[in-house]
């Protein structure tokens, strides 16, 4: 912690972790509510919208990656990436209907959110020298700073949401924040020839750059990765549309529980770093795989009731052993590509919300919320089990 805060360049990275947190904070528990209760789409047609922009993230993100890699443009691309944020923005925030809603969800917000494994992709570079143990501290760390905004915003969300504010009021304010990111990637981001990390840039083109991301090795994987994490990014769309089933809930309450959860999973994060002393990563991540697999199972039973507040622990928990040492376990699959490696994030989470779109498609049609959220448990155990076994020898 005390190298995080007297290191310039590793305060950089926490002010941009932060500052995206609060974009990520702002959309995720409502952007479900905003596509169906506001925007008039179906579940249905919901769960296509999410495979949509997934789809496009992953294009654009390996992509970046790729080219990242390959040619010193690393700073280009981030501040690319942030004029596409605020565009999209500015796109729903004024003309306000459907369409201006899936062209910056599906289109434009996707070559935004690359910011993210940007930023973690030159923090890769920059710590690189030091040992792995450091490094998956420094990374649980700037993540868990990431997850701080939520502690503070979704309150305030909650409390503006329940005094009449429309849902749309996000697109304004979110805007504002997103500016000041940009402005402090123009001024702070070092320009490629005098960064202060030591890189080597990739000889490969861009097919066997993409053919070494793919690599089977890598690509299941992947897959047992984002069977874990489908079941968080199904407790985004989940959670919303639940609480809005359950007498007595509304857009506040879904603030007052994402911030909560998000509270005790920062602390959480910032516990990672010593528990690596004891317990191997992956051992790590699998135990908070069954923490958050108890959480979403039980979130639509508990629901209607006082004792869903209870599961604030479980989702905690799970969530705080998963984010930080995924992407450290993700970018050591290729440890020698920065970009490539930081695509790896995006590809995973072509995987977790692919699997989350398909598991709320059918659950719902199955049964409902409740049919959903226990089939996302289920895969979160499968992926755990399979990354382990997958992993036996170094697990």
């Amino acid at each position: 912690m005390m190298q995080l805060w007297h290191d310039r360049t590793l305060r950089f990275f926490s002010a941009c972790a932060v500052l995206f947190g609060v974009f990520a904070a702002s959309f995720a528990p409502y952007v479900s509510l905003l596509g169906i209760t506001t925007f008039g789409l179906s579940d249905q047609m919901f769960a296509l919208q999410m495979t949509a922009t997934l789809l496009v993230s992953v294009a654009t993100s390996v992509g970046v990656g790729i080219l990242t890699d390959r040619h010193p443009l690393r700073r280009a691309f981030a501040l690319i990436a942030m004029g596409a944020s605020c565009f999209a923005m500015v796109i729903v925030w004024a003309f306000g209907n459907t369409t201006a809603f899936l062209f910056a969800h599906v289109l434009i917000l996707p070559l935004g959110g690359t910011i993210f494994g940007q930023v973690f992709a030159v923090m890769r570079l920059y710590i690189a020298h030091l040992p792995a143990a450091t490094r998956d501290s420094l990374t649980s760390t700037i993540r868990a700073l990431f997850a701080v905004p939520f502690i503070v915003v979704l309150p305030l969300w909650g409390w503006a949401f329940d005094n009449g504010f429309p849902l749309t009021t996000l697109y304004p304010v979110v805007f504002l924040v997103m500016i000041a990111m940009s402005l402090l990637v123009y001024l702070e981001w070092p320009a490629d020839t005098d960064a202060p990390w030591t890189e080597e840039k990739s000889t490969l083109s861009f097919v066997q750059s993409l053919r070494e991301v793919l690599a089977s090795n890598i690509m299941w994987r992947l897959f047992w990765m984002g069977a874990i994490h489908a079941g968080s990014t199904l407790m985004g769309v989940l959670l919303a549309l639940v609480f809005n089933e359950a007498n007595g809930r509304g857009p506040g309450d879904v603030g007052l529980f994402f911030g909560s959860f998000v509270a005790i999973e920062v602390g959480v994060m910032f516990a990672v770093g010593p528990l690596l002393r004891y317990i191997r990563r992956l051992h790590v991540i699998a135990l908070g795989a069954v923490f958050y697999a108890v959480f979403l199972g039980l979130l639509p039973v508990l629901a209607p009731f006082a004792m869903v507040w209870v599961l604030v622990l479980p989702a905690a928990i799970g969530g705080g052993l998963l984010y930080g040492l995924t992407i450290t376990y993700l970018q050591d699959l290729l440890g020698a590509r920065a970009g490539a490696g930081a695509s790896l994030v995006t590809l995973q989470r072509l995987v977790s919300e692919g699997l989350a779109a398909v598991i709320f498609a059918f659950g719902t049609w199955l049964g409902g919320y409740h049919i959903a959220a226990f089939m996302g448990a289920f895969v979160i155990i499968a992926g755990a089990v399979s990354l382990l076994w997958i992993d036996r020898q170094n697990a």
